[in-house]
């Protein structure tokens, strides 16, 4: 039975449509907020009047990506008690979403893309993106995983065990460093655009084709990132997390560019968040590779713990090119399912930013335009970090004791914010002496 996002297969009676999870859960929801994930596409709904959820064990209420063929409409948040979810109570949530003109198919284009999945002692998770990966029905492209300086050999042995595809292609990077790992693909990459990715999500079947298009939306596009929505929603954690992130629920299709400043962001370029995340993007390589890749200072296995896809995306803009953001190119992820987790990447976010706008600051060009609106950047920061839904306990878990643990977390996140020019200084130099 096929496991794609958001098929619809017939029961025999054909009075409902079957709808796989966006994702495979090995545990089951642990909490009063959790939601089934999926996809549906209204146009392929034809005169069913129910749609049945698969493994949905656990879960009284679903939240659905709504699309209409390509076009991405939305969210919707819907009741389906015993995994079935009655078409009428669908229509009802989506009448309101925003409208959307539909996307007529034609012939785009299909550019040679190399897809690069950096990892690093994950195997598990790795399989269940590569497997999506390989699946997908574009035309012309190829996998490089970079094995990013591996304690085992397990990744290495699962991709040759069990990926036999002249497709992919496993290369080591023994450096530790995600921006290391992302030049090394970045190098080795034979495709016009690289399409970068994580081994913690799914990517949806038109996820190639959507970001080809999105190439085609404007002349000198540089950089296409996609939507990014949670995968699983089974933990309060996952709940925490996923309200604080704006690249998850982000819908709207963008163009930016310094010719054209968009309204409502009066410190574009600086925007962390608005223009989506490391998890989802594509850059041509060429101008990637003329930029100098990514900052080796940044990004998960340094100091700094994160910052190099807003650093790429930043320096993309401020090149002069146009970075398109492209909802319907969709990678479902895995949100962090516990509280060490959850602490270990918001420790990540905050010491990330901090460097960045450290770098920022660093460079007279740069430190001039973003003079005004630095501020800023670090204050919505703050203000978003103190006004984020708290998600209900876990059982047996007191709400005072919850509300505790997150107020741990944030604490931790605004000190690696502290932090983060320290460490972006020590990764400087620590890289400097080993070029020296």
């Amino acid at each position: 039975m096929s496991e794609r996002v958001g098929e619809l297969m017939p029961f025999e009676e054909r009075s409902a449509f079957q709808l796989a999870p966006a994702m495979d859960s090995a545990a089951a929801p642990e909490w009063s907020g959790a939601r089934w994930i999926g996809a549906v596409d209204l146009d392929r709904l034809s005169d069913h009047t129910r749609l049945q959820l698969l493994n949905h064990a656990g879960y009284d209420r679903a939240r659905l990506l709504v699309r209409q063929g390509t076009a991405v409409r939305g969210f919707v948040d819907v009741e389906a008690t015993g995994g079935m979810l009655e078409r009428a109570v669908l229509e009802e949530a989506v009448a309101g979403l925003p409208a959307v003109t539909p996307v007529a198919p034609g012939v785009s284009s299909t550019p040679s893309v190399t897809v690069v999945v950096c990892t690093r002692d994950r195997a598990a998770l790795l399989r269940g993106a590569l497997t999506a990966i390989l699946d997908l029905g574009y035309p012309n492209f190829d996998v490089l995983v970079v094995d990013n300086a591996p304690r085992t050999a397990e990744t290495a042995n699962m991709v040759r065990d069990e990926f036999d595809d002249p497709r992919m292609t496993l290369i080591t990077e023994p450096a530790p460093g995600l921006s290391k790992a992302r030049n090394a693909g970045l190098r080795r990459a034979q495709g016009d655009i690289v399409a970068f990715t994580d081994d913690d999500v799914v990517v949806d079947e038109a996820w190639l084709h959507e970001i080809a298009a999105g190439f085609d939306r404007m002349p000198g596009t540089a950089c296409v990132t996609g939507l990014v929505p949670a995968g699983e929603l089974r933990s309060p954690a996952q709940g925490y997390f996923d309200d604080r992130v704006s690249w998850s629920k982000s819908v709207a299709p963008k163009i930016y560019s310094l010719a054209d400043p968009p309204k409502g962001l009066p410190k574009f370029p600086f925007c962390p968040g608005a223009f989506g995340t490391g998890a989802n993007f594509a850059l041509d390589r060429r101008t990637a590779l003329s930029l100098g890749g990514f900052d080796n200072a940044l990004g998960v296995g340094t100091r700094t713990g994160g910052g190099e896809d807003i650093d790429m995306f930043t320096r993309v803009i401020l090149e002069g090119y146009s970075l398109v953001v492209q909802p319907s190119a969709i990678a479902w992820h895995r949100h962090r399912g516990g509280l060490e987790e959850l602490s270990a990447q918001a420790r990540g976010y905050g010491s990330g930013l901090g460097a960045w706008l450290t770098k920022i600051l660093l460079n007279p060009h740069t430190a001039r335009l973003a003079l005004a609106r630095t501020p800023r950047v670090a204050w919505n920061f703050l203000q978003s970090a103190g006004t984020s839904r708290r998600p209900a306990a876990e059982p047996g878990l007191g709400h005072d004791s919850w509300d505790q643990q997150l107020a741990q977390v944030l604490r931790l996140e605004l000190y690696s914010l502290a932090r983060g020019p320290l460490n972006y200084l020590l990764e400087r130099w620590a890289g400097a002496a080993k070029t020296s």
